[in-house]
Parts: structure tokens; C-alpha cells; sequence
């Protein structure tokens, strides 16, 4: 289970920022679709069509029972079974951390998406980073496990994810921060503590 699994009883404000930036009728890849809430949403809200990739067999239970195209399948194994640019857009949303091989999911996620949408918890959040000079990891809303226990493998920061998108050849096009569901736009990286990135190959 990840910080989406952990989140999907509450409001995800990610959600949100990512059905204003998917275009109506578009065709959606959403990769780690947990329960299916958000591509239930796109499809309600945005008539898209497409699919959801899932490992866990009560979410694909669930996206099944909400009538949604679900592939049951561990994204480790990459997305050989889909051709380039065969969606519109490919989403990952608060998966990215969770992933080992995180450099050839983005490369792979690039290739298959004419855009990509992905959103990940900033450890450079303030009280984060208070966490850390106090000895202890962070828990959090968006990083709600202790160290032991934790599915995610990686922690980053805004920089850091603004750093791999370019060293996989992705353009950032768009960009929102936000504190809970408030937009951060000052001292972003500071104070924002879920990050979200609409981005394209370059």
C-alpha cells in the first residue's frame, strides 16, 4: 500500500488539478489507478476512454465494479505491451515514490503518453525537513508510514523530480504546488507538500 492506497477514503486534491489539465475525449493511461476513483472521475467528468493498470486484487476488484478497463499488472515490468504515444495522456499519480526502477518508469511513461501527468510528495516540505533535524523520518499526510513500514522507496524533492524529468528528456509544461488543497506558489518547495507535473518529450 502507498500514500495514494493509504489517501483514497479522502478528498485527493490532486485529483482536481489533474482532470483541469486532461482534455475532454482523451484517451488515459492511469498507471498505479488504485481503486479507480480518478478514472472513474475522468471518464464522468471529461468522457475519457482508456485504462487503468493496477497490481493489487481488491483495487482491480473495485475499478471493475465501477466499469472500468483495468489491466492487472506490477509497472516494475515496464510497458512493453503498449506502442509509443498510444495515449493521449499517461498518468502517474502518487506512485512515482513507490516505484524501484524509478529513471526507466519515467522513460517509459514519456513514451507511451503525448503528455504525461505525475504528482509526487515533496520531502523538502518544511515540516520534513524539521523531522530530519530532530532525528527522526517524517510522517505525514503524503508520507504516512514510518520508516519501518513504508512501501515508498524514494523520497525527493521538487528539484530533484524537476531534475530526472529532464535527465529522461521530458519538458515540464506545467507545474502546480499544494499545501493540503491550497495552491503554493511562493517558496514552493518549502512549504507545498504534494507537487504535481504536466510535462512532454523534448
Amino acid at each position: 500500500m502507498n500514500a495514494a492506497s493509504l489517501l483514497a477514503g479522502e478528498q485527493r486534491p490532486d485529483f482536481d488539478v489533474i482532470t483541469r489539465w486532461v482534455p475532454k475525449g482523451a484517451h488515459v493511461l492511469d498507471l498505479g489507478c488504485g481503486d479507480g476513483r480518478l478514472l472513474a472521475k475522468l471518464r464522468d467528468e471529461k468522457r475519457v476512454t482508456g485504462y487503468g493498470v493496477e497490481l493489487r486484487d481488491d483495487n482491480v476488484h473495485a475499478c471493475v465494479k465501477k466499469g472500468l478497463n483495468v489491466l492487472q499488472q506490477d509497472l516494475e515490468g515496464g510497458l512493453s505491451w503498449f506502442e509509443d504515444k498510444s495515449f493521449d495522456i499517461a498518468i502517474l499519480s502518487l506512485t512515482l515514490q513507490a516505484v524501484h526502477k524509478t529513471e526507466e518508469m519515467m522513460r517509459e511513461i514519456a513514451r507511451v503518453g503525448k503528455t504525461c501527468i505525475v504528482s509526487v510528495p515533496n520531502f523538502g516540505h518544511w515540516p520534513h525537513r524539521l523531522s530530519v533535524l530532530r532525528g527522526r523520518m517524517p510522517v505525514s499526510k503524503t508520507l504516512p508510514y514510518e520508516w519501518y513500514n513504508t512501501p515508498n522507496v524514494r523520497v525527493l524533492t521538487i528539484p530533484d523530480f524537476k531534475r530526472l524529468a529532464d535527465d529522461v528528456g521530458c519538458r515540464i509544461v506545467e507545474q502546480v504546488v499544494l499545501r493540503e488543497d491550497r495552491e503554493v506558489k511562493w517558496l514552493s518547495n518549502l512549504r507545498g507538500n504534494l507537487a504535481l507535473f504536466k510535462l512532454e518529450s523534448k
